[in-house]
């Protein structure tokens, strides 16, 4: 009977070994994932720190420049700045060069003029028997060949007669009663004038119809 009291207790102690082992084994394994759980998150967190920390370093890096580049920049800068300069120069002188060539070129045509009102009055005072001559046949040619070469110049006679009057154009003298051509209208023309690339070198002297 006694034996028999003896392996109860036994085996209750047992049995009270055995739970708390397993308690402890439980509390082992719940330790351990913890462990692994904590592990994992700063394993994890550590390639977003990383990150941060390059985008930093290289927003850093950007802003701070090299001395040597801002030079660049600056003597890059100056050079378009030079350029545009120069350019603007040049445009600025080629203008002024052609305003001052025409300039010349139209004192030059309204020295020419008064030769060329010559030569018209002179073939125009030759009867009509005497223009075979080869003296007003060479006169002629002449004249023609200095008409040519100042259109080609650029000089053109400006119209007048049968045009309506025009003060940019022509300068009236004298005026004349006229009932077959309008009013304002140029009647007859006393002295021709001429342009000079679009300018005026010299302007017509006219009658005007009322």
């Amino acid at each position: 009977m006694a034996e028999k009291e003896t392996m109860d207790v036994t085996d209750e102690i047992l049995e009270d070994q055995i739970e708390d082992a397993a308690e402890d084994q439980i509390e082992q394994n719940q330790a351990e994932d913890q462990d692994a759980a904590q592990e994992s998150e700063v394993q994890d967190g550590e390639p977003e720190q990383e990150e941060s920390v390059k985008k930093t370093f290289f927003k850093k890096k950007e802003k701070k420049k090299d001395k040597k580049d801002i030079q660049i920049e600056e003597l890059t800068d100056r050079l378009k700045r030079t350029m545009a300069e120069f350019d603007n120069f040049r445009k600025r002188t080629e203008k002024e060069k052609s305003a001052m060539f025409d300039m010349g070129a139209k004192t030059i045509v309204e020295k020419i003029l008064p030769v060329v009102d010559n030569f018209e009055r002179g073939l125009g005072a030759v009867p009509e028997e005497a223009k075979t001559d080869a003296f007003v046949d060479g006169m002629d040619k002449v004249y023609k060949q200095l008409m040519k070469t100042l259109e080609e110049a650029g000089v053109k006679p400006i119209e007048a007669v049968g045009k309506e009057f025009d003060p940019n154009f022509h300068n009236a003298v004298m005026h004349v009663e006229n009932e077959e051509l309008g009013e304002n209208v140029v009647a007859a023309e006393f002295q021709k004038g001429y342009t000079y690339k679009e300018s005026v070198v010299r302007h017509s002297m006219v009658q005007v119809a009322n």
